[in-house]
């Protein structure tokens, strides 16, 4: 009924699996190199045409000089820290506080409150475009760095509370009922309780919601308009000129703007993979 594993099979599928996932690994990784060789290059190389060739001179360090130097580019790095850090200890906070109320204690409508949280999660974000923005006028924060925090905050709480809830529900109910007998408090059931148990899951949660996050461009674009708000992702689309753009320049910035997550992802890999497995197998 279930597949035979890779290697059980013949040597002839062995050998083609192993090419068909080098050919794989290839077409995903090409453009990542295009964008790095691109951002060695000068300019003068990309107008005569040379993408793939050897640089006719490596020009990386005057391409970021001329990146910091033609743009605010450290203010948005710091929006983009600002909006993305706060915006996942939010998200962690509240939907750990949402997970456990979903799945360790019994009230009226908890299966309604928990399918309304699902559904979230299906609603396409452009129809939500108008009403949010116009949500964000109405209460002041047009064009600053909450009104990305307000929405992010909120959007993503209903993914991580999905994410949490079945991990948390599957929690050994004695634990809860000891500590109770003992005289815990709900509150110190939460600290010393759950967040110890839950820490892998609340890891993979902070590294997929930091990501969605750092690299959400279309929020910005619809919520922000200066460039004292602009995170980075917003800041880079500037970077295009009115006649001619300079792709040396945006392949430089969006290398520079890649590394905080890749970096986070390899810091706590060992977490994230933990959490995704557990998670996966709870119901």
């Amino acid at each position: 009924m279930y597949p035979s594993p890779i290697a059980d099979r013949p040597p002839g599928q062995r050998l083609a699996y192993r090419v068909a996932l080098y050919i794989a690994l290839l077409v995903w990784i090409l453009p990542l190199v295009a964008v790095m060789m691109t951002a060695l290059r000068s300019q003068g190389d990309l107008l005569s045409g040379n993408y793939w060739g050897w640089p006719s001179q490596f020009s990386l360090v005057s391409n970021y000089h001329e990146v910091f130097a033609s743009s605010p580019m450290g203010v948005f790095f710091v929006n983009s820290v600002l909006v993305t850090g706060i915006t996942v200890f939010l998200v962690l906070v509240l939907s750990t506080l949402a997970g456990v109320a979903l799945g360790k204690y019994r009230f009226r409508g908890r299966t309604w409150l928990f399918a309304m949280f699902i559904a979230g999660n299906f609603v396409p974000y452009q129809i939500l475009m108008i009403p949010v923005r116009n949500l964000v006028v109405h209460l002041g924060l047009y064009d600053s760095i909450w009104a990305l925090i307000l929405f992010h905050t909120a959007f993503q709480t209903g993914f991580a509370t999905l994410f949490l809830r079945n991990f948390i529900a599957a929690l050994p109910e004695e634990l809860f009922e000891a500590a109770r007998i003992e005289g815990v408090s709900e509150f110190q059931i939460l600290r010393t309780i759950v967040i110890p148990l839950v820490r892998p899951a609340l890891a993979g949660v902070a590294v997929l919601v930091f990501t969605f996050v750092w690299n959400d461009y279309f929020w910005a674009l619809v919520l922000v308009q200066s460039d004292a708000a602009k995170p980075l992702t917003l800041g880079l689309a500037g970077l295009k000129g009115e006649w001619l753009t300079a792709w040396n320049l945006i392949s430089a910035g969006a290398l520079f703007a890649a590394l905080p997550p890749v970096a986070l992802f390899f810091f706590m890999q060992k977490h994230f993979v933990a959490g995704l497995t557990a998670g996966a197998v709870r119901g």
